[in-house]
């Protein structure tokens, strides 16, 4: 829902203009789904204390979030972007990796397996029909495509881990409550910052968000449910699992696609899709 949101709002606002409606208009229900909790978590106590790990965790997580999207809309300007945004679904190999060696999050072998054909699944739904062949693949590995696409797919990578890593640090009973405290801290940061930057260098951008409240409101609260959902889930467990199992959007998105823009699926992006169902299966299956 949020995506088909922004989809519409890209078209008047820009790339950045859309991506500062996440921000922006899902705070204030970032904020109501932190007090709901809050309140309804008889363990919580008072909201937990800030610390230096808190803070330095959500300022790296937020940072590369943003440029991610940077490098991800960098990417899309490319000629061959459609290889480069397949490339940036590497992000879930990458973050296994971040997950171990900064958070100590291992990972099994059947959930390792998981994850790599999961990501085929998705790498061969991305790509167009005219590259889905590995001899394509290979030879656009060091493109400028590509590199931008596995740049960003690290930054969302670090974003994830670095959320992991805030809600961890927080001092409270309720991993909940520190979910849904981080996600708070995230999206003001992430909403001074490139509010900021764009009144600074674009703003009549802003201008035109603030003009289109009504369908930017409709992106930030399902914007905001599937962050409480994520930041929630991934200080549960090892992002490397909800980011794999997070792939099932794929699914929710297609149907969206079915239903409004009328897509159809190749041969290919079938497989890919039966290849994403395998991967998914084997995380769900080995929990």
């Amino acid at each position: 829902m949020r995506n088909a949101a922004q989809r519409h709002l890209t078209a008047d606002l820009g790339a950045l203009g859309a991506t500062l409606v996440r921000f922006l208009y899902g705070l204030p229900f970032a904020a109501l789904w932190l007090l709901a909790v809050w309140i309804g978590v008889s363990e919580a106590g008072a909201l937990p204390g800030i610390t230096a790990a808190f803070l330095g965790w959500t300022v790296i997580a937020s940072v590369s979030q943003i440029a991610a999207t940077a490098l991800l809309l960098r990417c899309m300007e490319e000629r061959n972007f459609a290889l480069g945004v397949a490339y940036a679904k590497t992000e879930i190999i990458q973050v296994a990796l971040f997950g171990l060696v900064l958070l100590g999050d291992r990972v099994s072998v059947v959930t390792l397996a998981a994850i790599v054909v999961a990501t085929a699944g998705v790498v061969l739904v991305t790509l167009p029909s005219e590259s889905r062949s590995l001899a394509t693949i290979a030879r656009g590995w060091a493109s400028r495509a590509a590199l931008l696409g596995v740049g960003s797919g690290a930054a969302f990578g670090m974003a994830a881990v670095g959320y992991r890593g805030a809600a961890l640090a927080l001092e409270t009973q309720s991993i909940v409550v520190a979910a849904a405290y981080s996600l708070v801290w995230a999206q003001a940061f992430q909403t001074i910052l490139l509010g900021g930057y764009l009144l600074w260098r674009h703003a009549p951008v802003v201008v035109a968000v603030l003009r289109a409240w009504r369908v930017s409101m409709l992106a930030g609260a399902m914007g905001a449910i599937g962050s409480a959902c994520w930041f929630t889930a991934m200080a549960l467990e090892p992002v490397a699992n909800v980011r794999t199992l997070g792939l099932i959007e794929l699914y929710f998105s297609y149907l969206v696609s079915r239903r409004l823009f009328r897509e159809r699926l190749t041969p290919a992006e079938l497989a890919g899709f039966v290849l994403l169902a395998i991967g998914l299966i084997g995380i769900v299956g080995y929990r």
